[in-house]
C-alpha cells in the first residue's frame, strides 16, 4: 500500500494559546539578527529553539530548551492524531486583502527521486549542514514547510472551507499577517489528508529543510513525517513575489551599460523610481521586460527586441526554465549591466522594493535589477519537468510562521 503525501499526526503545541503571538516567529532563514533578538525577548519563543544562540553550544541548548518546555508545560503534545487548518490574512503594497488558507499535516519524508514530492530549486550545503546539526539534537521540528497540490476536483478546498464554519482554535499575529488556525481530528481529518494526497506534492518554500529531513531520516526510523503547510493550487491567496536582484562591486559607468543593454532591449527612461512596480506591471503585458535602477539613480524600463535568438542565448538552460523572465533576466541582463558574467561578481536578493531602491540611492549596491514574479503555474511546471529555477527566483508570500506546532522525533 502507497505511504499516503499527507497524513494526520500528534502534534506538539504552545499549552497558552492565548499568546500565541508571543511565541511564533517567521522561518529561520528569513529572520535577521535585528529581528531574532527582538523576538527572543520572549523566553518562550520558538525563536529559540529553530535559530538558538550561544555558540558553541548553539544545539544543545535548542534541545535543552526544548526538554525544560516540555517539563514545565510550556508545550503539550495532543491526545490524538490531528490535522491543522491555517488561515493567513494579509494585504498587498496595492491595498489589496488576501487570506491563505491550507492544512498543516504530517508530509511524508522521501526522496525526489521517488518522484512524488516535486522541488523546483537547487539547495547548498552549508544551511543543511545547520538544519541538520539542530535536528540531531533536538531530535523534533517546529517549522511547517509550504507545499501546492494541484487540487484538480476542489475537493481539499471544499474541505477546508468546512473546516474554517466554526471558531478557530486559536489565534494570532506576526507582523502585517493576522492568522488563524482549526485543529481537525478524526474523519475530518482523515478526508483533508486524503484530499491534499492526491497527485503530487509541490514544495513552494523549505527546500533545505525538506533534504535534511531527507537525511535524517536515514539516522532516525521515527522522523518519517515532516510538517508541511498544503495549500490547493486554486487558493485565491495564493501569491508570488518575485525576488529582486542587487548588483554589488566597482561602480558602473551609466552611459556604457545603456548602450550594452541596447543591443538586446528596448529601453525607455523612467522619471523616477515611484512607479517601478506599475511600470513592471505593464511590460508583463508586453513580454520579457524588467526595470533597472542605476547609480543616479538613473532609472530604465528594459523590453527583450523581437527576434532575439533566446535558444542560443540560453542555449545551457533547460527549456521550461529557459520560458521564464527571471532566467532571461539572469543570463541576458545582468551580465550586460555588470559588464562581466553573473558569477564573476557579488549578487544580492532582496523581495522588497524599498530595500532594493535604497540599497542603491545609498550607494551599497552598483545597481539593481527589478522583475516580476513568475505565475505558480510556471513553477509547477519546472518542477514537473525535474529541472530548477535560478537561484532566488520566488517569494510565496506570506511566510508560514514557525511555532504553531511541532513534531517530536525522540523514541
Amino acid at each position: 500500500m502507497t505511504t499516503p503525501l499527507l497524513a494526520p499526526f500528534v502534534a506538539e503545541r504552545y499549552a497558552t494559546v492565548e499568546r500565541l503571538s508571543g511565541f511564533i516567529a517567521p522561518p529561520y532563514d528569513v529572520v535577521t539578527p535585528a529581528e531574532r533578538d527582538q523576538l527572543a525577548h520572549d523566553p518562550e519563543n520558538v525563536i529559540h529553539l529553530t535559530l538558538p544562540c550561544g555558540q558553541p553550544e548553539t544545539y544543545k541548548s535548542a534541545a535543552k530548551t526544548l526538554a525544560q518546555w516540555r517539563k514545565r508545560g510550556v508545550l503539550v503534545r495532543d491526545t490524538s492524531s490531528s490535522v491543522t487548518v491555517l488561515r493567513q490574512e494579509f494585504v498587498m503594497r496595492d491595498g489589496t486583502a488576501h487570506a491563505r488558507t491550507g492544512v498543516i499535516g504530517g508530509v511524508a519524508v522521501e526522496t525526489f527521486a521517488a518522484g512524488r514530492v516535486k522541488p523546483h530549486e537547487r539547495t547548498h550545503s552549508a544551511p543543511k549542514e545547520d538544519r541538520l546539526a539542530l535536528l540531531q539534537a533536538t531530535q523534533a521540528m517546529f517549522e511547517a514547510l509550504l507545499f501546492f497540490a494541484r487540487d484538480a476536483d476542489g475537493e481539499l478546498q471544499r474541505l477546508l472551507r468546512r473546516a474554517t464554519e466554526r471558531e478557530p482554535t486559536a489565534g494570532a499575529v506576526l507582523g502585517d499577517v493576522s492568522l488563524a488556525t482549526w485543529t481537525v481530528v478524526g474523519d475530518r481529518a482523515a478526508d483533508i489528508a486524503a484530499a491534499a494526497s492526491v497527485g503530487s506534492l509541490y514544495v513552494g518554500d523549505g527546500h533545505h529543510r525538506y533534504e535534511t529531513a531527507v537525511q535524517y531520516l536515514t539516522e532516525n526510523s521515527n522522523a518519517d513525517r515532516i510538517p508541511g503547510l498544503v495549500v490547493p493550487l486554486g487558493d485565491a491567496g495564493l501569491v508570488v513575489l518575485p525576488t529582486h536582484r542587487l548588483l554589488y562591486g566597482d561602480p558602473l559607468v551609466v552611459d556604457v551599460v545603456v548602450r550594452r543593454l541596447h543591443r538586446s532591449f528596448q529601453l525607455r527612461e523612467l522619471s523616477g523610481v515611484d512607479a517601478v512596480e506599475r511600470e513592471l506591471a505593464l511590460l508583463a503585458e508586453r513580454g520579457t521586460g524588467c526595470v533597472v535602477i542605476l547609480p543616479g539613480p538613473r532609472v530604465f524600463a528594459l523590453l527583450m527586441q523581437q527576434g532575439q535568438d533566446l535558444e542560443r542565448a540560453l542555449a545551457s538552460v533547460e527549456p521550461t526554465v529557459a520560458s521564464l523572465d527571471v532566467a532571461r533576466v539572469d543570463e541576458m541582463v545582468i551580465p550586460l549591466v555588470a559588464g562581466r558574467p553573473a558569477a564573476h561578481g557579488r549578487v544580492g536578493y532582496s523581495a522588497d522594493v524599498d530595500t532594493v531602491v535604497s540599497e542603491v540611492r545609498e550607494g551599497r549596491a552598483v545597481a539593481a535589477v527589478l522583475l516580476n514574479a513568475p505565475r505558480v503555474d510556471q513553477v509547477l511546471a519546472v518542477a514537473d519537468a525535474g529541472a530548477v529555477m535560478p537561484q532566488k527566483s520566488t517569494y510565496f508570500t506570506p511566510k508560514v510562521p514557525s511555532g504553531i506546532l511541532g513534531i517530536g522525533y525522540a523514541p
